[in-house]
């Protein structure tokens, strides 16, 4: 059990966990998820944490074939800058491993964008909390897990 999934159950939200075998070897966590699970890579989101011009932590929700816009997620966050959040901090602020962060049951909420792309669809998929392990929810639970919201944050 990890906290994101203590979050969605306590939540009464309709999940459903798979999980795979991870690979050490493996150069992206995201890509690996919709390898292994046979789900199509605009399905399967990763999180990633910057650093906003204010000094503090948001996280950009994107799917896992996409890179994100630091500009647009900074607009989105009412920042003027975002950069990637150093390591420790990430794993400090979530309580999670790079590769294993879940959007959901981090240790401190932060400022949360969900890229639009996630209301295509009826589910997509975000890490449960470690590497091999993720969790299929509607996007619309994720917004309101999260109290994120959603925008364009990602290069077309």
């Amino acid at each position: 059990m990890t906290p994101a999934i203590d979050v969605a159950k306590q939540n009464n939200i309709a999940y459903q966990l798979h999980e795979f075998s991870h690979d050490s070897q493996s150069k992206s966590y995201g890509l690996e998820a919709s390898e292994k699970l046979g789900v199509d890579e605009a399905r399967v989101f990763k999180t990633i944490v910057v650093m906003c011009s204010n000094k503090s932590l948001a996280m950009g929700i994107i799917p896992v074939s996409s890179m994100l816009n630091m500009k647009l997620l900074a607009k989105a966050s009412n920042s003027k800058k975002c950069i990637m959040a150093k390591k420790l901090d990430v794993e400090r602020s979530t309580g999670y491993v790079l590769g294993g962060i879940s959007p959901l049951g981090q240790r401190r909420a932060l400022k949360t964008v969900i890229d639009i792309s996630a209301k295509d669809y009826d589910t997509i998929y975000v890490s449960a909390g470690k590497r091999g392990l993720e969790i299929e929810l509607n996007p619309n639970d994720l917004k309101m897990l999260v109290n994120g919201n959603f925008d364009s944050i990602c290069d077309i």
